[in-house]
Order: C-alpha cells, then sequence, then structure tokens
C-alpha cells in the first residue's frame, strides 16, 4: 500500500477476499475491485501511511493506521482475517473527528 501501488497487494489477498465497510454498508468483492477502488479514489498526490497501531495473531490483525494525501486525512481502524496466510476478510470503520460537547468538559481533559 505505502507504494501506492494497489494491484500488488492482491499478492497478500485470498482469492474470495471481502472488504466491508459497515458505516456506509458497502461490500467489495475480489484483489482486482480493491485494487480499482483504491486507484480510482480522488486524491490530490500519492497516499502516505503511519501504522499508529497494530496488533495481531495468526487469525487475524487489528490496525489503526492514519491516511493522507498531502490534502485531506483520514484513520482507518481495521479488522483483518487471515487464512491460509492470506487476508480473507477485511473489516473497516472510518471515524470521522467531531468537536468535544461542551456538557462533558469538567470531566475530560483536551488530547493533542
Amino acid at each position: 500500500m505505502a507504494n501506492n501501488d494497489f494491484s500488488s497487494v492482491a499478492a497478500v489477498l485470498a482469492p474470495d477476499f471481502i472488504l466491508e465497510w459497515p458505516q456506509s454498508r458497502e461490500r467489495v468483492r475480489g484483489a482486482e475491485r480493491f485494487a480499482r477502488l483504491n486507484q480510482e479514489y480522488p486524491a490530490h498526490g500519492p497516499w502516505q501511511f503511519e501504522i499508529r497501531r497494530l496488533i495481531g495473531s495468526e487469525a487475524g490483525v487489528v490496525s489503526e493506521v492514519a491516511i493522507t494525501d498531502g490534502v485531506q486525512s483520514a484513520t482507518a481502524i481495521s479488522f483483518f482475517t487471515i487464512r491460509e496466510g492470506r487476508i480473507s476478510h477485511l473489516l473497516e470503520y472510518w471515524p470521522d473527528p467531531y468537536p468535544a460537547p461542551a456538557n462533558r468538559a469538567h470531566l475530560v481533559e483536551a488530547m493533542d
């Protein structure tokens, strides 16, 4: 992913790979559609990825990744299911930041 050669990711995806985005209720089947989705996504430059957190085992991995193209930025929380050494299922959440509600200001502190 870091070199933006999204077709090369097929090497680590299972033949019946599925990506799901519960927030928008969308599903992507197969490595070819996964690559095209990333290639066709509107970007202002090459995508850059920063792995903030990575937790895993033989059966699965969870990651928190910061993504930017230099103009737009996002965070992806991803749950990978691994089968026979390849990613068979990817469940992703793309949380949006929001201002802290004033009614709990007396209980919290701001994060940098």
